[in-house]
């Protein structure tokens, strides 16, 4: 079995199994949702068919009284008193067909549309008006109108026939409901005609729909809102659904502690594979082999196959890095020995000519001492070579202690002055922050800058001021030395290579200068960039680095 588990695509296999038996959770949940869907299909054609039993209702109703007032309106006695067109010979008559039918409201007017008689008040609630005419052969004689109140009693009536709350509307305001004056606050006609819509009643929750009542009031639009309890049906659900809750819970903590273990089985090697990566990067050992082995005996194939794969990567690293160094050293040989090909040659033809002019018979005070002259200066020379080679190939140390760099600026200066060229001019910046650096090593570096602008305008007038200027600043938390010339600049061809070593555009020289001074300024955490425009001169900018900055 542990076998069978080694594999991480094996383990990820069985997690995706024991997540697939989640989806009956996910089932559960559907069922849940379908549950309440139906409930609240039924709901809404609950609310249709008692929406459609109101309206047979009420027209039934209306049927009803049509032919009630048809009958009254036949009356001879009724006809005749109306023929009189004189309302005291009519009241009476009138209150008599009201207490017969039961009327709310009873109107009667003459040909003229003039009242005869108005019983009853029609000044509030929902009236439902039915009005037919009086009519003797082929002449009217006026108009019967019966009324009937739509009140609690109705509402209760209709709620026998549906099993719905019923509520009456009229005047934009609630005039009979059977759920009480509670449910006078809700807001008649929220849902037009045909269209359910949902209100709250206290903590109730009811999906409503109304029915426009017609004939109305005049001016006045009256409708029934059938109302259904939404909070009463899903009540039966609740049990369901906390039961479905409890157990979704219940599959979300076991696929978190599935997750987990599973991740336990994935992270555990691969910590132990990227703290031996972390401790490779610290000490910069390559050898060193990264084993997995396992204290509880579980057999993980996969992180074995990565930690052989991070190991024969380490080896063809340190192979690699080999063959590099070995090709480095051919490469620096080779340009190193075209550097001293070219530069002890010439040296050594001087000197052999002038060892020759010494050997000499005859040879006067003037040839002796031009040649031992010529020797010396070759002497010099080859010794320079050398001295910069060593400097270059040996480790750089330093001694770094507090400076001030506007005084190892002016040491530069008066060291590259006293040969003779161009006196460089110096912008010493104020208030600059002592720096804890190599002070020797600096002032080395500002020579060899110094040297080489004096190089670069050797060929303007040496009397010309600002041909090479020196400047200090400080910017933010660093300290910056800029040292300017305005000779003929660097080809764009050179810029990216006058960091390399024994690269040089100047006979005589080594191509070790600014080499040696880049990796000085490296060494004490500063950079060493150079900008120039063919014509326009260089500028080259030492940045000593902030971290160098005492407060």
């Amino acid at each position: 079995m542990i076998a069978a588990l080694g594999s991480l695509s094996n383990r990820i296999f069985l997690a995706s199994a024991l997540l697939a038996a989640l989806s009956i959770g996910a089932a559960l949940f559907f069922v849940r949702a379908r549950l309440t869907t139906e409930a609240e299909q039924a709901l809404d054609r609950d609310v249709l068919t008692a929406a459609t039993i109101v309206d047979r209702q009420q027209a039934a109703l209306f049927e009803t009284f049509t032919r009630t007032a048809t009958l009254l309106a036949d009356q001879p006695r009724f006809k005749a008193a109306l023929d009189t067109n004189d309302a005291p010979t009519v009241e009476p008559i009138a209150a008599e067909f009201q207490r017969q039918v039961g009327a709310d409201v009873l109107v009667v007017e003459g040909r003229r549309g003039n009242h005869l008689a108005r019983l009853g008040d029609d000044s509030y609630g929902v009236i439902r008006l039915v009005s037919v005419p009086v009519m003797v052969d082929q002449d009217r004689l006026g108009i019967l109108t019966l009324g009937y109140r739509l009140d609690d009693r109705q509402a209760e009536d209709m709620k026998a026939m549906t099993g719905a709350e019923i509520a009456f509307v009229a005047s934009g305001r609630v005039q009979a409901s059977t759920l009480g004056p509670a449910s006078y606050d809700l807001v008649p006609g929220r849902g037009v005609d045909g269209e359910s819509t949902r209100i709250h009643v206290g903590d109730t929750e009811y999906l409503t729909l109304s029915r426009a009542l017609h004939p109305e009031t005049a001016g006045r639009p009256a409708a029934v809102v059938v109302m259904h309890s939404v909070t009463a049906r899903m009540r039966t659900l609740a049990a369901i659904q906390t039961f479905l809750l409890a157990l979704a819970g219940g599959s979300v903590l076991l696929a978190i502690g599935l997750s987990y273990a599973v991740a336990r089985t994935v992270t555990r090697p691969l910590a132990t594979i990227t703290d031996h990566m972390r401790q490779v990067a610290a000490s910069g050992d390559l050898t060193r082999r990264l084993s997995l082995a396992s204290d509880d005996g579980w057999y993980d194939e996969d992180a074995r196959v990565l930690a052989g794969t991070f190991n024969s990567l380490t080896e063809a690293v340190t192979r690699f890095q080999r063959e590099a160094a070995q090709r480095e050293r051919l490469s620096a040989l080779g340009r190193l020995s075209t550097v001293i090909a070219h530069e002890v040659r010439n040296p050594l033809m001087i000197i052999k000519g002038s060892l020759r002019t010494l050997m000499r018979t005859g040879a006067s005070e003037v040839d002796v001492r031009d040649a031992a002259a010529d020797i010396d200066e070759e002497v010099v020379r080859l010794d320079r070579l050398v001295h910069d080679v060593l400097d270059f190939a040996r480790p750089i140390r330093f001694d770094c202690g507090p400076a001030d760099i506007n005084g190892i600026c002016e040491d530069a200066i008066k060291a590259v002055s006293s040969g003779g060229g161009a006196r460089p001019v110096f912008h010493p910046g104020r208030h600059l922050p002592t720096v804890v650096t190599d002070r020797e090593r600096v002032r080395t570096v500002l020579i060899n800058l110094l040297t080489n602008a004096q190089h670069a305008v050797s060929g303007l007038d040496p009397a010309r001021a600002g041909a090479i200027v020196m400047t200090t600043v400080a910017a933010g938390d660093r300290v910056v030395v800029t040292v300017t010339d305005n000779g003929p600049g660097i080809a764009p061809d050179d810029a990216p290579r006058i960091f390399d070593p024994y690269f040089t555009t100047r006979r005589g020289g080594t191509g070790l200068g600014l080499a040696i001074s880049r990796n000085i300024v490296e060494g004490l955490g500063g950079t060493l960039t150079a900008a120039s425009r063919p014509g326009d001169g260089a500028e080259f900018r030492l940045d000593l680095g902030d971290a160098l900055i005492t407060t």
